[in-house]
């Protein structure tokens, strides 16, 4: 507002307040200072006082903005200001109430309450330097004494640490032994687990060492049944080893999990020393090494169990689903003979009479009725004609005694199952093909049949009301690749379709074995299917069957 702007000669912030609280004015210091103010609220939460006597749980009160237009007199205090930098200055606020206005000044006092609070600083700082050089003196002999035992405790710590970060047996013994390799200079260390006759070195600084038999002498053997760590001077590191050409210092790690001794991580060292402080290391690690071996154990059985099940049960699955449909076919396979045997009978029958009516009608005078019976046997012909192709086409779709790889046209056997789901399309879905110049395939073809079938059917489902299919053939890089593509509902979990007993169509209307049976089919012969969906637009299943 042009009546205030002559705050901006001021070398002070000054803000410039409504009654009702809203910013009316800002004058150049001010937005320099706080270049991150965006509403008087929160411009209130960054402003504190300096000090602040007050025992009050009221923000309002204790908010240096809030009580400074509260005040109905003129108002003064020192306050502190957090920016966005986490930087604090500190002011003088002053503010002046004038008509519907409150003028509040900020004077910067940062660098007085700076050398005052360093002033201080520096008192306190002369009287701690007193006790320090008096209590540095006494310190140095505790300094010396928890150096070498905080060094000891962080090899403890650190090594315990590797020990739980990991459940796998062989990590956790390298971590271990290089670990206490650094502590006590090793030349070589290993860890030997218990066997039959002695112990076996399963993990070692010399890969060479893996897999060896050892035996220690009857002293060291006594120690470690009492669980006790074996340390001495030796030539040989255990019975039967060529002799070192020096002496060299010895240690014998007993692991043991509650009484059964799980086995020894054995430490050589060229370093002479007296093992006191390093005994209680190494007793501590040892009761959580022998207990992260256990769990390590156990997790990896466990583990190996997992994989076993899995395996199995992927198995079963692989079994139930051929036995299924292997059953499934062998019914389908006899009810087809059964319904072909049935139909034949009576269709010959009707077929020897039409002959018959077509002789009988050539003798008839009356050409009005004659007409009238040629167009109705005519039509009775092509019924018959009809019901044939259906059987046969039955008996092509099923054909157990075709269990050999054969020969087949895959675009004469789409066609064929689409004849078998004539009754699913006919006058409601639009099939478009869109057939490639492919070569015969060796494939199964009863099986194929039966995928495609079980598409073709799902996607006819699929369509509410009046729709279209499109299916496409093509042989590309020595595969051959099928594609039918429907618009209709869509599906909605992607990822489960292919499971065992998973169906989208009601209790009672669908097994949920359709499309995993498929999925085997295509399987076995070594060929992939996938799909893909958008709810509300269609799905695609892609076919591919190396050539």
């Amino acid at each position: 507002m042009e009546k205030f702007e002559f705050f901006n000669r001021f070398n002070a912030a000054v803000l410039v307040v409504r009654d009702d609280k809203s910013v009316a004015f800002k004058n150049n210091v001010f937005k320099r200072y706080f270049n991150d103010f965006t509403t008087l609220k929160s411009f209130s939460h960054k402003l504190n006082y300096e000090i602040c006597a007050l025992n009050s749980g009221d923000v309002q009160t204790i908010n240096p903005i809030s009580q400074s237009l509260a005040s109905p007199e003129d108002f003064s205090s020192h306050v502190s200001y957090q920016s966005k930098n986490n930087e604090y200055l500190f002011f003088d606020m002053n503010t002046t109430h004038r008509n519907n206005y409150h003028i509040i000044v900020f004077t910067d006092v940062t660098d007085k309450v700076g050398s005052r609070n360093l002033a201080e600083e520096n008192k306190d700082l002369n009287k701690r330097n007193k006790l320090l050089e008096s209590e540095n003196r006494s310190l140095q002999k505790i300094k010396q004494l928890a150096q070498s035992q905080a060094m000891k405790l962080l090899l403890l710590n650190k090594t315990s640490n590797l020990i739980r970060s990991t459940i796998n047996t062989s990590e956790i013994l390298k971590s271990t032994l290089n670990e206490l390799g650094t502590m006590f200079n090793t030349f070589k260390s290993y860890y030997a687990s218990k066997a039959e006759k002695g112990y076996e070195i399963t993990v070692s600084s010399i890969k060479k060492d893996t897999g060896v038999i050892i035996t220690f002498d009857a002293e060291t053997e006594k120690k470690l049944k009492a669980k006790q760590i074996g340390y001495n001077y030796c030539l040989k590191e255990y019975n039967g080893a060529k002799a070192f050409p020096e002496r060299v210092q010895r240690i014998v790690v007993p692991i043991y999990h509650k009484e059964d001794l799980l086995g020894v991580l054995v430490l050589l060292t060229r370093q002479t020393r007296k093992l006191s402080d390093e005994l209680e290391i190494l007793d501590g690690i040892s009761s959580q090494l022998g207990n992260a071996l256990l769990q390590s154990s156990l997790y990896e059985k466990n583990e190996r169990m997992v994989k076993e099940l899995t395996k199995t049960l992927e198995e079963l699955r692989d079994t139930q689903l051929k036995l299924i449909n292997s059953e499934k076919m062998a019914s389908l396979g006899q009810l087809v003979a059964g319904i072909a045997h049935e139909i034949n009978t009576p269709l010959a029958s009707i077929k020897s009479n039409n002959e018959i009516a077509v002789k009988l009608l050539k003798r008839l005078k009356d050409t009005d009725t004659a007409e009238i019976l040629t167009e109705i046997n005519s039509i009775d012909r092509e019924a018959i004609t009809r019901i044939n192709k259906i059987v046969t086409g039955l008996r092509k779709f099923v054909r157990l005694d075709e269990a050999e790889l054969q020969d087949a046209d895959i675009n004469k056997e789409i066609d064929l199952t689409l004849d078998l789901i004539r009754h699913e399309t006919k006058n409601k879905i639009s099939v478009i093909k869109q057939y490639g110049d492919i070569p015969l395939v060796k494939c199964y073809p009863n099986m194929l049949n039966q995928v495609f079938m079980n598409i073709l059917v799902n996607a006819c489902q699929s369509i509410k009301g009046q729709g279209e299919i499109i299916i496409s053939t093509e042989y590309c890089s020595r595969n051959l690749i099928v594609r039918i593509k429907d618009n209709g509902c869509g599906i909605d979990d992607i990822n489960k379709i292919f499971f065992a007993g998973y169906t989208t169509k009601g209790v009672g209307v669908g097994t949920g074995l359709g499309l995993a049976i498929s999925k085997k089919i295509i399987e076995k012969h070594n060929g992939k299917i996938s799909v893909k969906s958008e709810v509300g637009k269609g799905s695609e299943f892609t076919i591919t069957i190396p050539g």
